[in-house]
């Protein structure tokens, strides 16, 4: 974790999101409030239905909450506009799914220069960033596979170089092992620490695996869209 940075990355106040109405009702979370330090990577565990993916949804802008406030990087997030929103994401917000979201009709390399196109960073530049990042993430030699020549580690490896392609100054990670055995997953796992650490971004991730929970900095444990720990 990095020091002299005083005020949070992300600071979470009163957060709650209910779906439905009458008996179907869902409250997703419950007044969750907590804050993330710079360079801090916090790992949200709970069984499903506990809210860590309605949270992390809430952190990118991806759902709005029905009382609350997220903060991300001083910038108030729940008070954005569509465009505001869409700035966020491109800026300063990253993702990695459980489900890797790579586009197959491209290779790997261009897959994690889709972000630095869309910020129109000049060609040589952005080159420079996806050897870069591919190399970080031991996928040098595979710049020129498309994802079904790649397994599923090499798939969740090059979504994450993707994630960090425009320099993110979070990362949210949505079980991003979920769908890999237990050697690739422990690999994947050891990779995001490392990046957190080489690019100094903070990072946020939902998980089910022990062996994340000891790699973070700090566990939140949410229950009932509660965080109770």
């Amino acid at each position: 974790m990095r020091s002299g940075d005083s005020d949070p990355m992300v600071a979470v106040q009163g957060l709650s999101r209910t779906y439905g109405s009458g008996p179907g009702t869902v409250h997703a979370l419950r007044e969750v409030s907590f804050e993330v330090a710079p360079g801090e990577m916090v790992a949200v565990v709970g069984r499903s239905g506990s809210g860590k993916t309605t949270l992390l949804n809430m952190l990118g802008g991806l759902d709005r909450p029905d009382e609350g406030t997220v903060h991300v990087d001083g910038l108030d997030v729940t008070g954005l506009d569509d465009a505001g929103l869409s700035r966020l994401r491109r800026d300063s917000v990253a993702y990695v799914f459980q489900t890797f979201g790579l586009i197959p009709a491209l290779t790997a390399a261009e897959n994690v220069g889709v972000p630095l196109r869309l910020r129109r960073t000049p060609v040589a530049e952005r080159e420079r960033r996806v050897e870069l990042l591919l190399d970080l993430v031991g996928l040098a030699g595979h710049a020129r596979q498309r994802p079904t020549e790649l397994s599923g580690g090499q798939q969740q490896r090059v979504a994450i170089a993707r994630a960090l392609a425009g320099s993110p100054r979070l990362l949210v990670a949505d079980e991003p092992t979920g769908q890999l055995d237990a050697e690739t997953g422990l690999a994947v796992m050891a990779l995001l620490r490392a990046v957190v650490e080489s690019e100094g971004v903070t990072a946020v991730v939902a998980t089910h695996d022990a062996v994340m929970m000891s790699l973070a900095d700090r566990v939140l444990t949410m229950a009932d869209g509660r965080v109770v720990g």
